[in-house]
């Protein structure tokens, strides 16, 4: 697993590239998802994510995953879990002052951060603490159903903006020719009078 682990960090960039490719698989897969029920899909799409995670990256399943943020290394591998940063007790070498055999979660990630296209920038950022309720949970699919929810309300804002613009336009003209005659409460009473 080890060896995996250093394997996945020294060519982050691919994972990088693989990580954005299953999530837009996800993304897409959002109404899919949505009509048979996220509840139901949570448990097999989180035993696929423990399944290749815990081998490429000795994944914990904490549920909050921070991998294209820590340069494909697992911050919840750390003895201590830190999330944000090395301890003060990294010894000579970049090894761990808890498991002195074992490389530094936190140098290993900069290591890894340092490869990726916007690696540089994600790992200065401030990570949230791990939020335990998670556990087990599939991030694959909490991050897949936000982004959704984030393009959908995009969707929706422009589509309002495009309908205020032209407020009177519904009033005057049907917004297609309609096929069959109207219902009576769909013709504008207005134009009637």
């Amino acid at each position: 697993m080890y060896r995996l682990r250093l394997f996945a960090i020294r060519n982050a960039r691919a994972f990088e590239w693989i990580y954005k490719c299953v999530e837009r698989g996800m993304v897409a897969m959002d109404p899919v998802f949505a009509r048979i029920g996220y509840n139901r899909v949570e448990r097999p799409i989180a035993l696929v994510e423990n399944g290749v995670k815990s081998l490429l990256f000795d994944c914990k399943m904490c549920g909050q995953c921070v991998l294209s943020s820590t340069g494909m290394s697992c911050p919840m591998n750390c003895p201590k879990q830190l999330r944000n940063g090395p301890c003060g007790g990294v010894r000579p070498g970049e090894f761990c002052e808890v498991k002195p055999d074992m490389k530094c979660v936190w140098a290993l990630a900069w290591d890894g951060a340092s490869r990726m296209q916007h690696g540089g920038d994600k790992i200065k950022e401030v990570l949230p603490p791990v939020e335990h309720t998670l556990k087990g949970s599939s991030s694959w699919l909490r991050v897949s159903r936000e982004i959704a929810a984030q393009e959908r309300e995009a969707r929706d804002a422009a589509r309002e903006t495009l309908a205020q613009a032209f407020p009177e336009a519904r009033e005057n003209e049907p917004s297609a020719a309609p096929l069959a005659a109207e219902p009576p409460n769909a013709v504008n009473r207005e134009l009637k009078k």
